[in-house]
């Protein structure tokens, strides 16, 4: 069987996936939520000229000659607007968003003045005409759009639509992805470790990594290497957006999720990927549902997840971009020739001195290792028949998203 293509197999199954329906949720409920439109102010902000400092509201003529001494005609506190008008000689006495008084143009800071009476406030500096000032609208107007469709709202979007009075909005609804993972040879976490046997970390891991990324995860368990226990695990995969098996995926006698789900409905669009680690992958539908099937191997599944499980989601969620961050990072040893598989390397990526990326291995690459990944915050990416890649090269390579 001739091997799909990275690129080609993202393709087809990004093409599966289209956003799910939206929902409106309170304010306080959006953090780490995909606007589902894009979100329009409801207000100006600010809504008036006001001081962006404690000072003194005065005309700019007045100072025209130098330090001047101004007769105080009032205050004009935050919350609270001064009803008059500021006429030649005079000033109002103003703190930070308070409303500018009419006729002033200027706030002076305390900080540049003195007090010779109890109504008379003396100006030893002057400043720009309009200085300290924040002017109506200058952060956002009434129906400007503040935060884009497709953007995962942060702690700062939810502070701007506050102050734009924005109190409910429409999001995605959070996808549900179902994981089952599979192997007799699996113990879950915490449980007594005999013989022969592994712990499951790949579904704490897996579903960490997606809970993180927004999705809502239903953790099935473990099938065991028998037709009965998958056909009975798979049997609870419903009312979810994305099926997502670990294991049971490759060629061997006990990999049984092609075999046992194809009699259950399950439709392959494509099998092995020229890509390691993770050739073994599996996409497809299972009853409509669309499924991918990972391989076992902790750095393969989740290699695998990075390059399609993550795009996948974010499709589902309406995200903008799709997947993880792409960067060129320059390499702190060189690398020999790649063969006819994209290679994706764990490795370490940081700033240098001149701000450049640099990138070095993370360890061995075994697909069975965690200690490497672990260690990595990136995967340089190897295209098939690559030449050999020296010290200071510039390749690229995914951020991983944690």
């Amino acid at each position: 069987m001739t091997l799909l293509p990275v690129s080609d197999a993202l393709e087809r199954l990004l093409r599966a996936f289209t956003p799910v329906c939206p929902e409106t949720v309170p304010l306080r409920q959006a953090h780490g939520r995909i606007a589902a439109e894009d979100i329009k102010s409801r207000l100006t902000q600010p809504p008036f000229d006001a001081s962006a400092m404690d000072g003194y509201a005065v005309r700019h003529a007045d100072l025209a000659d130098g330090p001047a001494t101004l007769k105080l005609i009032g205050e004009a506190p935050a919350g609270s607007v001064f009803s008059g008008t500021i006429g030649p000689g005079e000033a109002v006495r103003i703190f930070t968003g308070g409303v500018m008084p009419k006729g002033a143009d200027t706030v002076i800071i305390q900080e540049n003045t003195e007090k010779p009476a109890e109504d008379m406030v003396r100006i030893l500096e002057s400043a720009p005409r309009g200085k300290n000032i924040r002017r109506a609208g200058g952060d956002f107007r009434n129906g400007d759009i503040l935060v884009e469709k497709g953007t995962r709202l942060t702690s700062r979007h939810i502070g701007l639509l506050a102050a734009a009075n924005v109190a409910t909005l429409p999001v995605s609804r959070i996808p549900r992805v179902a994981l089952l993972s599979t192997g007799d040879e699996l113990v879950e976490v915490g449980g007594t470790v005999t013989a022969g046997q592994i712990v499951n970390s790949n579904a704490v891991m897996l579903s960490t990594l997606l809970e993180h990324q927004g999705a809502e995860v239903l953790e099935l368990g473990i099938a065991r290497d028998n037709e009965s226990s998958l056909r009975i695990m798979a049997e609870q995969v419903r009312d979810v957006d994305l099926f997502v098996t670990i294991g049971g995926a490759s060629v061997g006698d006990h990999d049984l999720v092609q075999k046992v789900l194809g009699t259950q409905g399950l439709e392959v669009d494509f099998w092995k990927i020229a890509m390691r680690p993770g050739k073994p992958l599996i996409f497809g539908h299972y009853r409509d549902i669309p499924m991918l099937g990972l391989p076992g191997n902790p750095a393969s599944a989740y290699v695998c997840a990075l390059v399609f499980l993550l795009p996948a989601l974010h499709r589902l969620q309406g995200r903008r971009s799709s997947g993880a961050q792409k960067v060129m990072v320059s390499l702190s040893c060189a690398l020999p020739a790649n063969g006819p598989r994209q290679h994706y390397l764990r490795a370490r990526i940081d700033s240098d001195a001149q701000g450049r990326l640099v990138a070095d291995l993370a360890g061995a690459q075994d697909s069975g290792w965690l200690s490497p990944l672990a260690r990595s915050n990136g995967l340089l990416i190897r295209p098939p028949q690559a030449p050999a890649a020296a010290q200071d090269a510039l390749i690229p390579a995914l951020m991983l998203p944690e």
